[in-house]
């Protein structure tokens, strides 16, 4: 496959990936082209691989990784309801959907990826742990303790409403 066709097959599908995993569109897109740009260069070596999206989809993720660890801030966040929303959803339906994005902003890194990359991109726990490069029960935990974090959060939040 040529990176051409790659990318316009799969630029779309990495972008939202990349959204979902950053929590902001203009991090998300700077994530990509910084991956994309990397992937021409060794485009040799990427497309040699088993799986081409999987590999791309990992540095995205290892690109992200490493963004958060050299940049020690937070950027401003958008509203990324507009880019995960179905065309048409109820008020309810959208409320729950940004409180489940603002509730995953708040996941450390590898739990948001981990989570992510299950939820999201329907990956098994050996797939993760090949995208993170850790072993599956460092998937298993990480999820398990984001899913605990996003579990007792949200309670919290539907118990305040409740109040309310």
């Amino acid at each position: 496959m040529e990176f051409e066709g790659y990318v316009r097959q799969r630029r779309v599908a990495l972008f939202r990936f990349a959204v979902v995993l950053t929590g902001d569109p203009v991090l998300a897109d700077e994530v990509i082209t910084d991956v994309l740009g990397v992937a021409y260069e060794k485009w040799d070596q990427v497309s040699g691989a088993a799986n081409v999206h999987a590999y791309v989809r990992r540095m995205v993720v290892n690109e992200y990784l490493g963004w958060r660890r050299r940049h020690a801030r937070m950027s401003v966040v958008s509203d990324l309801s507009t880019l995960l929303a179905p065309v048409e959803s109820s008020d309810a339906a959208r409320d729950e959907r940004e409180a489940l994005v603002e509730e995953l902003r708040g996941l450390p890194p590898k739990q948001r990826a981990a989570i992510v990359l299950r939820f999201y991109e329907g990956l098994s726990d050996a797939e993760i742990a090949a995208v993170l490069g850790c072993g599956e029960n460092a998937v298993r935990s990480n999820i398990s303790r984001g899913l605990a974090r996003l579990r007792v959060h949200l309670t919290q939040d539907v118990a305040k409403e409740a109040v309310r």
